[in-house]
């Protein structure tokens, strides 16, 4: 076997593996483009913030998993550019930046239990609130073992 015959066998590899990867990721781009939605907002929309942008800076109900992802509604006041929209923020997120990319904004759904009303949030300098129940819904004992354990379903 010549030197010729393995640098073309080498190439012919090269050129296979090049093609499989070409293929690779044409599938992978194809999934992803079948979950991309173009993201149009205009002056005026509502909109829901991503909470997460600001995590340490304000924290609003219970922190972890059980947090809300997103906050408002906030109208639109100013289009930045293709990617960027400005906020009419409350006067409690001011030391805020107004102004956000869209991948971290939602569209408002008129729907009155899915936002957190900011005018009902206290918010004190270490910029914490205390939340208050409404009121208590259910009330029942759980028998465990060797005890029993009281249960309560408060409503916030």
């Amino acid at each position: 076997m010549g030197s010729t015959e393995v640098v073309l066998k080498t190439t012919e590899l090269i050129q296979l593996v090049r093609d499989i990867l070409r293929v690779a990721q044409s599938h992978q781009k194809s999934y992803d483009d079948r979950r991309q939605s173009d993201l149009k907002f205009q002056v005026g929309d509502f909109v829901f913030l991503k909470e997460s942008s600001w995590k340490g800076v304000i924290q609003f109900r219970k922190r972890g998993k059980l947090g809300p992802r997103f906050i408002g509604p906030f109208r639109i006041s100013a289009r930045v550019g293709m990617v960027a929209c400005r906020l009419d923020l409350s006067d409690e997120l001011s030391q805020i930046h107004n102004t956000f990319h869209v991948s971290q904004l939602r569209k408002y759904v008129v729907d009155e239990g899915t936002f957190i009303s900011l005018d009902d949030i206290q918010v004190d300098r270490s910029l914490n609130y205390v939340e208050k129940p409404i009121a208590v819904l259910v009330r029942k004992t759980k028998a465990l073992r060797n005890k029993m354990v009281k249960l309560v379903k408060v409503q916030w």
